[in-house]
């Protein structure tokens, strides 16, 4: 039987510590053809050196060393430039597959129609010391996920909620074709690739825990907003693409709802420029009630209530 090439896209930047226990969880998958890319990103601790001792074991692992730190989008996109595989996973090197994990997507891919595109799956949070967290998604005793997990066309749904295990994915080579790959203008990638894939491929929850994902403190992933942060801006950028692709109530009420979102966040992180760009947007699409004008004066006057973030978290989440 052909096993149809899965490459494996591994971006590194300061993972020196936790680069050569994931790429061996690479190599070491039960599944036979694998195409392994390795970049690193401009890291400045030793990930170079722990490449170079990688590639002294592993000799067949293609390797990208940049001489500048060019963010994960234009990383990623070169590697895939030089790829040549069906199936594609981007893997943070500070993360870890389990043993079958590519076997059992591969399988889980097959077993779709045409239409579907994106796969994903549960994960395992680990510290940066390897020690458990939680599961991205609950679990019972059986090990299944507790939740229902939307699936399918899931377009409304990724506009409104982050809900998908990014280091989880694994999607089709025609994907990434289709989208041009990552846009390279925005600081990070996920949510675009999700709002532009979703839109012309169908997406499927595959109901095990096949990844280990590592939190580290001063990740995209594991922080609130903070004053000047790149990510809010690259987000009202994809919310304008949104506003191009909606097609009906039930998206552009999703997108509404994100965007309401974002000027909390905005504002209670004292990113008063972003939050005034989200209200402009939501002024276009819906009418602002006295929550988001009081929100506006706020942002407008750059009152500085960093207090409000905490406690809105608080209220909201209690």
């Amino acid at each position: 039987m052909n096993e149809p090439l899965v490459t494996v896209i591994c971006l590194c930047y300061n993972h020196a510590l936790y680069l050569k226990e994931c790429i061996d969880s690479v190599v070491g998958q039960t599944y036979g053809s694998i195409e392994i890319i390795m970049i690193d990103d401009g890291s400045t601790d030793d990930s170079a050196l722990v490449m170079d001792k990688i590639l002294s074991d592993y000799p067949k692992i293609q390797c990208i060393k940049l001489p500048e730190n060019i963010g994960n989008c234009a990383a990623f996109n070169r590697g895939l430039e030089i790829s040549k595989g069906k199936y594609i996973i981007d893997l943070a090197t500070d993360d870890i597959l389990y043993k079958d994990r590519i076997e059992k997507q591969v399988g889980f891919f097959q077993s779709l129609d045409e239409r579907y595109g994106v796969i994903f799956s549960n994960s395992a949070y680990v510290d940066e010391n390897g020690e458990f967290i939680k599961y991205h998604y609950e679990i019972d005793s059986t090990g299944r996920t507790i939740q229902t997990i939307p699936q399918g066309d899931i377009f409304s749904e990724l506009i409104e909620t982050y809900f998908i295990s990014t280091p989880s994915m694994m999607f089709k080579r025609e994907v990434l074709e289709v989208l041009g790959g990552y846009d390279e203008s925005l600081a990070y990638e996920d949510y675009d690739f999700w709002i532009r894939s979703s839109r012309l491929f169908r997406y499927a929850y595959q109901d095990e825990v096949l990844t280990k994902v590592r939190r580290l403190k001063n990740s995209f992933s594991s922080r609130w907003y903070i004053p000047g942060d790149p990510q809010l801006e690259s987000t009202f950028i994809i919310c304008g693409k949104i506003v191009g692709l909606i097609e009906n109530d039930k998206e552009k009420k999703a997108l509404i709802n994100r965007i309401k979102y974002e000027i909390r966040q905005s504002v209670f992180s004292e990113n008063f420029r972003e939050a005034d760009m989200f209200l402009k947007m939501l002024a276009e699409l819906d009418e602002v009630n006295a929550f988001y004008k009081l929100l506006r004066a706020i942002s407008r006057y750059r009152i500085r209530f960093s207090f409000l973030r905490n406690l809105y978290m608080k209220l909201r989440y209690a």
